[in-house]
């Protein structure tokens, strides 16, 4: 089923933003009174009187402006619009009407496409002051309060009302796929290589990408979401509170992720905060690709990409599963291995090993290096099941669990590495008392 699309325009600061979050239910945008904050679209799915719709938020306009920033604010609205199959456009009820607004609105009675006028802050106010925004051409406004939640179920009610009908398909599942790494690693650049489109703002300016952005797209028969996210920062260099949300943002875009893209900018080599990243995404136990970004920016000899790989391992021994790729977003070169490798390591973190097998790699582990003694007492490994996937989890049962050594714990994890493939993904051990036979 395709849904149909639902995109919020107007200027700067008129509560597109606090709209677009009381709509959804959650707080998906940020919102602040600071001009620019929404820079990129944000989409999410409503549901209302049984009709499903996607909403988009996008950038606050500002029609007048040259500034590099607003100029591509206008594209992705633009982008947006162009997408939507109805158009909301909120104007300040209690500023009134701009030039901007009616430049605005010249160029949506042009767009073909239904146009439903949203004045928006009548905080209690006489809806009269709707009747001023007739003048804009736009049929009957629609007066609301946002941050009050006063006449949202009548702008909803005309939204269905103005949607196309949709046909019924067969439900598919997508491969959610996030994007981290640090401010201008490449990130977005790498989203819009794989996407084919310029999807998200991309400039050398730090910070460009604030939210966590979502876009569906299909590649054959197979089905991704990804989702590019801010640049995420040294905490001692996260100043403004609008930049904290952005990187809490990214925290929770990793944990809702099916796979992790972490981009390095290869010129660069990987820092401490790179590792940093790495952390929060083998904490949240999420199968990942280190993708070494602007690898057209190194110079290369036979061993350069073997001196990366050891500076790699060295800085992520906590990770050594990681799988790695070299690609340039910019030039295009080996980006098209990037969804390959997300795929594999998806695969690898959901595979489910028979129980059989399983405690045969087990035994001949033990057989091969025994157990630990701890005072005097030797641990013993009676049965191991596996018991979840993504990330792969294992249950040990044993004796006594405060007898297991990590030394001995790390062992028995490399063991199921080497018998089966799970590259690219954490795996978890944990331990049970049980009174079963011994293996």
């Amino acid at each position: 089923m395709v849904t149909p699309m639902v995109a919020i325009v107007g200027r700067p600061n008129v509560g597109k933003s606090t709209f677009f979050n009381k709509v959804v239910g959650r707080r998906l945008s940020i919102v602040n009174d600071t001009p620019g904050v929404t820079r990129d679209r944000l989409y999410a799915d409503v549901e209302w009187q049984g009709r499903v719709f996607t909403l988009i938020d996008t950038g606050g306009i500002e029609v007048s402006s040259e500034d590099i920033m607003w100029k591509q604010i206008r594209r992705q609205a633009d982008a947006a619009m162009d997408a939507a199959d109805v158009i909301l456009f909120f104007v300040d009820g209690k500023t009134g009407i701009t030039i901007d607004d009616h430049e605005v609105a010249t160029f949506l009675r042009k767009c073909g496409k239904p146009v439903i006028c949203v004045v928006n802050k009548v905080d209690g106010r006489d809806e009269s002051v709707k009747y001023d925004f007739y003048s804009l051409g736009l049929g009957d406004p629609v007066a609301i309060s946002a941050e009050l939640s006063k006449g949202l179920g009548d702008l909803l009610d005309m939204i269905v009302g103005h949607l196309p009908e949709t046909e019924e398909g067969g439900k598919t599942e997508s491969l959610k796929i996030a994007v981290v790494g640090k401010p201008n690693s490449g990130k977005s650049s790498l989203v819009n290589r794989i996407l084919g489109f310029e999807r998200v703002i991309v400039t050398d300016i730090a910070g460009t990408t604030r939210d966590a952005i979502d876009t569906p797209f299909t590649v054959g028969d197979k089905h991704y979401t990804i989702i590019d996210t801010a640049g995420i920062r040294k905490k001692s260099k996260v100043e403004e509170d609008i930049e904290y949300y952005s990187v809490v943002r990214s925290i929770a875009a990793i944990k809702r992720a099916d796979v992790v893209l972490v981009v390095i900018d290869s010129s660069e080599g990987i820092t401490e905060q790179d590792v940093k990243i790495c952390g929060l995404v083998h904490e949240a136990g999420k199968p990942s690709v280190i993708v070494m970004n602007k690898w057209d920016l190194i110079e290369k000899d036979t061993n350069t990409i073997y001196q990366f790989e050891n500076k790699i391992k060295q800085n992520l021994k906590f990770m050594d599963y990681y799988k790695s790729i070299y690609i340039s977003a910019l030039t295009g070169r080996r980006a098209d291995k990037v969804l390959d490798a997300a795929e594999e390591v998806y695969a690898n973190a959901s595979r489910v090993v028979a129980t059989g097998i399983l405690n045969d790699v087990i035994g001949d582990a033990i057989a091969v290096n025994e157990p630990p003694n701890r005072l005097g007492k030797k641990l013993k490994i009676s049965f191991c099941k596996q018991v979840a996937a993504n990330p792969p989890t294992f249950a040990l049962f044993v004796n006594d669990p405060t007898i297991m050594h990590f030394s001995y714990r790390r062992y028995l994890e490399n063991t199921l590495r080497k018998a089966f493939d799970f590259s690219g993904t954490p795996i978890r051990i944990k331990l049970n008392t049980s009174e079963k036979d011994q293996i």
